[in-house]
């Protein structure tokens, strides 16, 4: 699918280096596209259902566990990573990344024929479980055919998919329903995955590889208990059940001691699920501490900012989603340049602690901008807060498989996704906690019921007298922008924590040559 050739060269300082040319050939380019697609259709999915799920939820009649509508699918995602990457690493990736299209192309035709609560949130389990299948095996197969040297080129595309379907999303998404219905959301995915699925069967050639599969059935366990409950306390705290209930108090109970028991179960294990040569690994925890102190922050942020824009400027809901446009823009930006200009240096050091710091600035300029400042200043915050989180976060894949060995790439890409999605979790959570906890004592301070602050829309904020709607504008502004504020010295944690990245060199062989070198009777050639 392609050739890589080497020649010796100078660094500049006395040392010799490889230089290569990566020469992909026609079958790589069109696997490329199907790579490409796939993460796209994934990006676009949580958008394009978020804007439809009002109109699903009230037409199955499931106001009272639209939760659950929103948690099957991140737990199917979630759940499904470490096993994807690890069994990639065993028996190879082409077969389980069909298998995560077929579930995730069903799953989704299946919801748009659904005709209850419970077989909705079933079928969105069900696409989740492909869901994450995808990502991860998306990333590994890229790390299978692409060097290091090279890989931030193709990689950062692939990262940049997640903003042009934040902005794409919405419209689509609304667009849909409108017209079609909310099932026709569901079902647009289809000719798209059986695309892929055709042309990813066709054109991909990759390396049957003849091993044992051992199961780690307590690792397993330990994983999947602990990341639900840690998913069902995010979720549930603060809304379906208070953070002082029993119920989430036995969750969280029970996440933690799931996560403590996880380490000296592995380390006994034969074939453990989460080899603790990953997560021991000096370059993966750094990348992996500063990727999900980075996805906290942003998720964070994403997930109130529309809401603090319509109470407290009077902006639509449309006109909210639209002032994160600018992000999309810069997150691509920040990943493609990055990308180059790693593939053209062969460092990467940098990165991550500028663009830590440029986040910090971002963050730090949408905590200040004044409630009377007019609305694009917060287009042009998130702009230079998601452009320093660009320039990073897609790379932080490439120098985590390129730390480990070839045998390891799936395993380390699944853990280092699978802990990105619990701090998006934590993250969102910790911020809504912060935020509604202020919001409600700021309310309540000025003879405001609980249940009335609880209730509040723009629809009754725009109905109040103008004395009373500056009150609740004026507690906005106080309940949110501390908290962003409190955001941005953990994005300079972020930044000092990437102090401690060791400059490894990026390697001029792909995963399945360094697999071809390490297994010289072929079994992991191509």
């Amino acid at each position: 699918m392609s050739r890589t050739s080497r020649t010796p060269r100078d660094d500049g300082a006395g040392h010799r280096q490889d230089a290569m040319a990566f020469r992909p050939d026609g079958r790589f380019w069109l696997v490329y596209a199907c790579l490409m697609t796939v993460q796209f259709l994934t990006a676009m999915y949580h958008t394009v259902v978020a804007t439809a799920l009002p109109t699903v939820i009230g037409d199955l009649g499931g106001v009272a566990h639209m939760s659950w509508a929103i948690t099957a699918y991140t737990l199917g995602q979630t759940l499904s990573m470490p096993v994807n990457g690890k069994l990639g690493d065993l028996v190879g990736r082409k077969q389980l990344y069909l298998l995560a299209i077929a579930l995730f192309v069903t799953g989704s035709a299946l919801c748009g024929l659904a005709t209850g609560m419970g077989t909705f949130v079933l079928f969105r389990f069900l696409q989740g479980l492909g869901g994450g299948g995808l990502m991860v095996c998306s990333q590994a197969i890229l790390g299978d055919l692409v060097p290091p040297r090279v890989r931030g080129t193709y990689m950062a595309p692939m990262g940049a998919m997640f903003g042009i379907a934040a902005v794409l999303g919405p419209l689509l998404g609304g667009w849909l329903t409108d017209a079609l219905g909310w099932r026709s959301v569901f079902w647009f995915f289809l000719p798209f995955g059986l695309f892929a699925w055709v042309a990813v069967a066709l054109a991909l050639r990759m390396p049957g590889r003849r091993t044992t599969v051992s199961i780690d059935w307590a690792g397993l366990a330990l994983t999947s208990l602990g990341a639900t409950t840690l998913v069902l306390v995010t979720t549930w705290g603060g809304t379906t059940y208070a953070w002082t209930s029993p119920v989430i108090l036995a969750l969280s109970l029970l996440s933690v001691l799931s996560w403590a028991a996880l380490v000296p179960v592995e380390r006994r294990a034969h074939d453990p699920l989460i080899p603790l040569q990953v997560l021991t690994n000096h370059t993966f925890v750094v990348a992996t501490v500063v990727a999900v102190l980075m996805c906290a922050c942003m998720f964070g942020m994403n997930g109130y900012m529309p809401t603090y824009l319509q109470m407290v400027h009077g902006v639509s809901a449309a006109a909210s989603g639209m002032v994160l446009v600018p992000g999309a823009v810069a997150m691509f930006l920040g990943s493609v340049v990055s990308g180059w200009l790693v593939t053209r240096t062969g460092r990467y050091k940098v990165y991550p602690v500028l663009g830590s710091l440029v986040a910090a600035c971002g963050m730090a300029l949408l905590a200040l901008i004044p409630a009377h400042a007019p609305v694009w200043w917060f287009g042009v915050g998130v702009f230079v807060l998601q452009l320093g989180i660009g320039m990073f976060l897609q790379l932080s894949v490439l120098i985590i498989q390129n730390a480990l060995p070839a045998r390891m790439l799936g395993t380390a890409t699944s853990t280092n996704n699978f802990f990105r999605e619990i701090g998006v979790s934590v993250g969102s959570a910790v911020v809504g906690v912060l935020f509604t906890t202020r919001l409600t004592a700021r309310l309540t301070e000025v003879g405001m019921s609980a249940q009335e602050a609880a209730s509040l829309t723009p629809a009754a904020l725009r109905a109040m007298d103008g004395a009373r709607a500056a009150v609740v504008v004026d507690a906005y502004q106080h309940a949110l922008a501390p908290v962003l504020l409190a955001l941005s010295p953990v994005l300079v944690v972020a930044a000092v924590v990437a102090l401690a990245f060791r400059p490894l060199p990026l390697s001029t062989r792909s995963g399945l040559e360094q697999l071809a070198e390490q297994e010289p009777d072929g079994e992991a050639s191509a």
